[in-house]
């Protein structure tokens, strides 16, 4: 028998849909992997799941071995969603407490091996697949990831809150659209206002892991399934990724707890026959 665990589990949350929160989640545990991590991501939105376009792993299927699934590999990825279980156009018509079960089935049913990290996607908003994952899984923190206007900010704080009564600790925050420099005279315009970011750590004592800036170049990658960090690691918008990246891998040493010994339920067995 052989026993093997997640180290750290980070759940990345807006609280709010539109600021791109699935395009920070992926290059961001692609970042944590360029730096030499083992790194798994579970796209925990049920209803809206994106994580298989962004890996350009639309229609794969995980295979079903010994009584788990395995996770689809891309770019030195671990995967799992509901995307690789269903068809793309099919709705997903469950109530909410079916979300939590198969977010949970998700997780524990999926051989996800020895990581060092497993980033989860979270959907949007404050509700059963939120308190799930911090009620039922032992999750190391919370980055948030908000866009820089007052109106982003009041629905992203609301998640702040949620993870603050639920006793989980807020990493950092990642500031997307934080900036726009024009293609073709390079001129900078923050279009969506200024210093969103920094309120929310300075209101909820917590890290400013790093501003995205709004670059077509992003949004084409990762959309197109070779997200920057993956296909141009050297290239100034993979930059700001890896950076973040490093700033949360400091934050997560300075914390005083260690949850490696907390994951009871995440633990893949495999019995000699």
């Amino acid at each position: 028998m052989g026993e093997k665990a997640i180290k750290k589990i980070i759940a990345v949350a807006s609280g709010k849909g539109g600021v791109g929160k699935s395009t920070v989640a992926v290059n961001l545990a692609l970042a944590l992997a360029k730096n030499g991590a083992k790194v798994g991501i579970l796209d925990a939105d049920i209803y809206g799941p994106s994580q298989p376009a962004m890996l350009g792993a639309l229609g794969e299927r995980p295979a079903f071995e010994n009584g788990v699934l395995q996770p689809i590999e891309r770019h030195g990825l671990k995967s799992m969603s509901i995307g690789y279980l269903i068809d793309a156009e099919a709705p997903v018509v469950w109530r909410g407490p079916m979300l939590g079960k198969a977010l949970q089935q998700l997780l524990q049913d999926t051989n996800w091996g020895s990581l060092d990290y497993l980033v989860i996607d979270l959907p949007p908003g404050t509700g059963d697949v939120q308190i799930t994952l911090c009620q039922k899984i032992a999750v190391s923190g919370a980055v948030i990831v908000t866009t820089p206007q007052d109106l982003a900010l009041l629905d992203v704080k609301r998640a702040c809150e949620m993870f603050v009564k639920l006793s989980v600790p807020i990493l950092g925050v990642i500031e997307n659209m934080s900036v726009y420099h024009c293609s073709q005279c390079g001129h900078a315009e923050q279009i969506f206002g200024a210093g969103g970011g920094a309120k929310l750590c300075q209101q909820f004592q917590c890290e400013y892991l790093g501003a995205i800036p709004l670059m077509m170049q992003i949004r084409e990658m990762t959309d197109s399934g070779t997200p920057p960090v993956a296909s141009a690691p050297d290239s100034p918008y993979a930059k700001v990724f890896l950076d973040a990246a490093a700033k949360l891998v400091a934050v997560l040493a300075k914390q005083p707890k260690d949850f490696s010994s907390s994951f009871p339920k995440i633990v893949v067995e495999h019995t000699k026959k």
